[in-house]
């Protein structure tokens, strides 16, 4: 039996739960998992279900029929192959804590996705890369030469395929246009518990404040510099005899971590946009074991 998941967002009425699982029932699939939730405040409503297809009705016949069921609703929808990996797509720079943790888990099949290609402005991880059997592409960017830059990353983007960029400690601003081009297909690590510091040095700010959390934040990029819909974050306590070089190590686990839970939950289609937040729903049982475990 094929599993699929069908995500939906509409405003918010009486009934949309039943229409849903008759018209799964009617079609031969049995719900395995289910998450929902209605927003009071914006009269929204969002969810995901997991289901498996008993009759072997394929997602594209699912959805067209499906959109006879939606439209009443006003329903945004889309089906999902579960057996499917996402192809993702990183970028790096010269921090490789972030990449290296992704290698790692995408090797023991903890994440499902399929890494088509890393992007570096630096050669620091070519080799690192490129022993994954992973290709590698060193794209520098200079102020002179970003437009031609960023064209050749959407060059890449295009000819890989990649449903989803990662920027795991990539430290250039991508353009307006980009953001815009990608939205909602860009995710960054950012080294800080937004909103409380931004710029580029937030473990020194918060050193410099004396503060006894440090965290990391992964959000979707926008045209907004660090302002884009938060997916995931976490925090690590520090106390007052820890140095600006203790923040930072200790902050690259959180980083790793929170950037893995985010590409988890994206590549799971476990999120969706509510205006300028998100809606993140746990992820189904089993879906984080591991094919192996080295």
């Amino acid at each position: 039996m094929t599993r699929y998941c069908l995500t939906v967002a509409c405003p918010s009425t009486r009934g949309i739960v039943a229409a849903i699982s008759t018209f799964l029932a009617e079609q031969g699939c049995n719900i395995t998992d289910s998450s929902q939730f209605d927003d009071a405040e914006t009269g929204h409503f969002f969810t995901r279900i997991s289901f498996a297809s008993e009759k072997g009705v394929d997602d594209a016949t699912l959805a067209e029929k499906f959109a006879e069921v939606a439209a009443p609703f006003d329903m945004e929808f889309a089906f999902h192959d579960e057996s499917q990996k996402m192809k993702v797509l990183v970028m790096v720079s010269r921090f490789g804590h972030c990449l290296n943790d992704l290698l790692y888990r995408w090797r023991i099949g903890a994440l499902p996705i399929e890494i088509v290609g890393v992007i570096s402005n630096h050669l620091d991880y070519q080799k690192v890369v490129v022993n994954h059997d992973i290709p590698f592409h060193h794209i520098k960017v200079t102020k002179e030469n970003k437009p031609q830059a960023e064209a050749r990353i959407m060059e890449v983007v295009e000819d890989t395929g990649a449903e989803l960029v990662v920027l795991a400690r990539y430290m250039q601003v991508l353009s307006d246009q980009m953001c815009t081009r990608m939205e909602g297909r860009i995710i960054n690590i950012h080294h800080s518990f937004l909103p409380s510091f931004k710029g580029a040095n937030p473990y020194k700010q918060a050193y410099e404040r004396g503060v006894k959390l440090i965290g990391a934040t992964a959000h979707y990029v926008t045209a907004d510099l660090d302002e884009g819909p938060i997916i995931e974050q976490d925090t690590v306590r520090v106390t007052h005899t820890q140095s600006g070089a203790d923040y930072v190590a200790l902050g690259r686990d959180v980083e790793a971590s929170v950037l893995s839970r985010a590409i988890h939950a994206h590549a799971q289609h476990r999120i969706l946009l509510n205006g300028a937040k998100t809606v993140v729903f746990p992820a189904s049982p089993g879906s984080y074991s591991s094919e192996r475990m080295g």
